[in-house]
């Protein structure tokens, strides 16, 4: 048989051992015709028990987890924070009080948070040399035409008026 070929390979014969006592009719399969019996049956799921719906992943309940609110003292005062910035105050005042883990902590967070502040935020826009000669050429024939168009508004450049 070739490759290629969508003929079914082999016929299911009906036997008489038939439970229904009904012989189904001849059916072919092979490549692309499974048997009648396993193939997926119409608005059947063929994973029933799959992830339910409305389930959260890893992620996103980690998220959830993190903005939810609880109450602190701070200085007295009760205070209601998320649960990620009360974290980061105890990690912050762990390493403020001397804690070396805490100190690590504390620095590669911050300079995790400086990096994404950078990237979101560039103070000093680069602009490649090609593009600087670019602009300053087209600064250079704006300021031709301002004088051109000064020149004759006052006078032309040959000393003649032209009111004539």
């Amino acid at each position: 048989m070739n490759k290629g070929d969508d003929e079914a390979d082999a016929t299911i014969e009906p036997t008489e051992n038939d439970k229904t006592g009904e012989l189904p009719p001849t059916t072919r399969v092979g490549f692309r015709s499974p048997p009648e019996a396993t193939r997926f049956k119409k608005g059947v799921s063929g994973n029933p028990r799959g992830r339910p719906k409305g389930s959260l992943n890893v992620a996103t309940a980690f998220t959830k987890a993190l903005r939810e609110k609880v109450v602190i003292n701070e200085h007295g005062k009760r205070k209601t924070v998320t649960k990620l910035e009360a974290a980061m105050k105890q990690v912050v005042n762990k390493g403020a009080s001397g804690d070396l883990r805490a100190v690590v902590q504390v620095v590669a967070l911050a300079q995790y948070a400086e990096g994404k502040q950078s990237a979101q935020n560039p103070k000093d826009p680069v602009i490649a040399e090609v593009d600087q000669e670019v602009i300053d050429g087209i600064v250079k024939r704006f300021q031709e035409t301002l004088r051109q168009e000064s020149s004759e508004i006052h006078g032309g450049a040959d000393g003649s008026n032209e009111r004539g």
